[in-house]
């Protein structure tokens, strides 16, 4: 593996460890755009991303389309987790469900991602040439 693409990897896997963090802090502005478009994106893509990345080898170009497909429902998924665990304990505030969410994506960061399936068998170039 060469250098620069070591550096990349290193790089995406340090974007996704702290993406919830800054949308923890943006939620300390007054309301409108500047607060909920972080929080908003963090939610929905940042967990999902921290999952799946860095993946073993350099993603094909569908395998690229699914994993950014499969970013958004597995963030959401893990929100609704998280705050219905929250809500049981009766812990649920703004913060606690960012927290628990950029931790979570943090922690992920630190280990493989999940294998995507066009990925490791190249499903979306073999149904390209038909």
């Amino acid at each position: 593996m060469t250098r620069t693409r070591t550096r990349t990897r290193t790089y995406v896997r340090l974007a996704t460890a702290l993406s919830g963090w800054p949308a923890l802090a943006a939620t300390a502005l007054p309301p409108g755009p500047a607060r909920w478009i972080p929080v908003l994106l963090f939610v929905s893509l940042g967990p999902g991303l921290a999952l799946l990345h860095p993946q073993p080898a350099p993603l094909r170009p569908g395998a690229r389309l699914e994993a950014l497909a499969l970013a958004a429902p597995l963030s959401l998924s893990l929100g609704a987790l998280v705050s219905t665990v929250l809500f049981l304990v009766h812990g649920f505030s703004a913060t606690a469900f960012l927290v628990s969410l950029a931790a979570v994506a943090t922690l992920a960061s630190a280990f493989p991602g999940l294998p995507l399936p066009a990925a490791t068998r190249g499903a979306a170039e073999r149904g390209a040439g038909r």
